[in-house]
Order: structure tokens, then C-alpha cells, then sequence
């Protein structure tokens, strides 16, 4: 029997399908609040403190003031959770700058608004997963932080959609953005790993990507692996000569990469990947299993 999706929604909870948003909410209208997606495993939501620490980064960031502090906003998590009734899933925090009139000004909003989604999440078919994905280098190049600061984890994704209408366009399962430099920079909705030569190489924070969760919770673990790991800037022929590529995120957890566009990565005798992957469920089942 499959899971009904729930909405936490001025503190009640209810179906996902009958919640309500003013039409009038400069969420909608123009893109303007922030969000963190966060999952949830034996009921525990997975690295929730850095979540909440980013979203309230994020709203400070844009001059919003979150409608509640982040111990109610905990408490609304565990109580949907637990009205959700699986072990597991997937969670959309949404702030908005609330109701308004139209116009852009902030100020035509009085107060934000809040919303938390529990629902399942599967960005691509186990299958696929299992046999390594398709990336496809977008034309589409990254917003540059002179223009929108990455760190903003904002409303408005379409910079990274139009990347990954290329990707579906070209028949690939999931696009990579370059920055305006023309280095990599991230996934349209994940952080990217390369190894070579047994070392563990992401680009940093200042090639315009997110600060993902994820990804340093992958840092963390293959430092404490005994992996060198590289923040290191990277282009594309990094990515072709690369023993192993995968991708990470809140939604996308880890994904191997098989393919870069008409590159076919090799199949290393050694593979890390393996080896992170199963210290990053250890980590899970160490946070939220006791």
C-alpha cells in the first residue's frame, strides 16, 4: 500500500494534494524563499542541525525572517514524520516571503510562510542507479555568485532547470554546469566527485556550486577513510580522465557516473566508491538508527 503524501502546513496536517498557497505568494509569483530537502531514515531525519543552519543562512541571506524558530521548526519535522508512518522518505522544507500584493517589493509581504512536504523521492530508477548514470555537459553555464550567491539554496531553480531540459533533450539522466569560466561546477541538482589516481577530487565552494550536505558529509567520511581528498578546480578533461565519477546530494544520496556525454569511464580495479558508499550508510545508521 503506498504512503498517502503529507503537508505540515500552518500546523496542521494534512494531505499533500489538499494544501493551499495564495496565489498572491511571492513564492510562486516570483521565485522569492528559500528550501531544504532533508531524508529521513528509521524515522530520524538525517543530518538535521546543518539543514536548519543552512535554511536560516539562507533566509538571513535574502532578508527573510523564518515564521519560526528552528526548534519549533524540528518539532513540526518529528511530528510529520511520525504522522507519516514510514521508516524512510523524503522531506521539502519551503519558506516563502509569504502573501502579497504584486510587485516584487518584500516588503508587500507581512509575514512569511511555511511549509514541509513528506513524500518519497526517487530522482532516477533504481536501474539505472545500479548501472552507473548518463551526464551530459550542459551550455547552459552556472549563475555566477556576483549575480546569486550559491550558498542561497532559493526558490528559484531554473538556471538549473534549463540545464536539465538539455540533459533530457540529449538523452542523458542527469546534467553537469560549468561555470562562466568554463570549470565544473556541480549537477543540476547535486555535487560531483571525480577519483584520480586513487585521490578524491571535488571542486570547491568558490567554482559556484552549492554547499551540499552531502558533500561534506562525504569529505568527512573519506578523509576519516584514510582518502585523500582535493578541493581542487576541475574541467571537463578532468572528468575523462577520471578512474570513477559520482554524484551526491540530500535527494540523489550517492549516484555513480558511467558516462560523460560520448566518454565511457573505465571499470577501476580498486574502486572507492564502494568503499564511501558504505561508510555513508554506516553514518546513517549510526545517527538515526539509535
Amino acid at each position: 500500500m503506498q504512503t498517502i503524501p503529507l503537508c505540515w502546513i500552518d500546523g496542521a496536517i494534512i494531505p499533500a494534494r489538499e494544501a493551499r498557497v495564495s496565489v498572491y505568494d511571492h513564492g510562486l509569483l516570483y521565485g522569492d524563499g528559500v528550501f531544504e530537502g532533508l531524508r529521513f531514515y528509521h524515522r530520524k531525519p538525517f543530518m538535521l542541525d546543518a539543514h536548519l543552519q543552512r535554511l536560516a543562512q539562507s533566509a538571513e541571506a535574502i532578508g527573510l525572517r523564518l515564521p519560526f524558530d528552528t526548534a519549533r521548526i524540528a518539532d513540526a519535522i518529528e511530528t510529520l514524520i511520525e504522522a507519516y508512518g514510514t521508516d524512510s522518505g523524503y522531506l521539502r522544507l519551503v519558506v516563502t516571503r509569504g502573501p502579497g500584493s504584486l510587485g516584487i517589493d518584500p516588503r508587500k509581504c507581512s509575514r512569511a510562510a511555511m511549509f514541509i512536504i513528506a513524500d518519497e523521492l526517487q530522482l532516477l530508477a533504481a536501474k539505472e542507479v545500479g548501472a552507473g548514470i548518463s551526464l551530459h555537459v550542459a551550455q547552459t553555464r552556472r549563475t555566477p555568485a556576483q549575480c546569486l550567491d550559491p550558498k542561497i539554496k532559493s526558490l528559484n531553480y531554473l538556471n538549473n532547470i534549463l540545464a536539465k531540459i538539455e540533459a533530457n533533450r540529449a538523452g542523458m539522466d542527469e546534467a553537469l554546469m560549468l561555470n562562466l569560466d568554463g570549470r565544473v561546477s556541480e549537477g543540476s541538482v547535486d555535487n560531483i566527485f571525480i577519483v584520480t589516481d586513487g585521490v578524491l577530487r571535488t571542486p570547491p565552494l568558490g567554482e559556484g556550486l552549492l554547499a551540499g550536505v552531502t558533500r561534506a558529509v562525504i569529505i568527512e567520511l573519506a578523509t576519516g577513510l584514510g582518502i585523500r581528498c582535493e578541493e581542487s578546480a576541475l574541467v571537463v578533461d578532468d572528468l575523462h580522465h577520471a578512474e570513477e565519477c559520482f554524484l551526491t546530494g540530500t535527494g540523489a544520496e550517492l549516484i555513480p557516473v558511467q558516462r560523460i556525454d560520448d566518454y565511457r569511464l573505465p571499470s577501476p580495479e580498486s574502486p572507492l566508491l564502494p568503499l564511501i558508499a558504505k561508510a555513508f550508510r554506516d553514518r546513517i545508521e549510526a545517527d538515526c538508527a539509535a
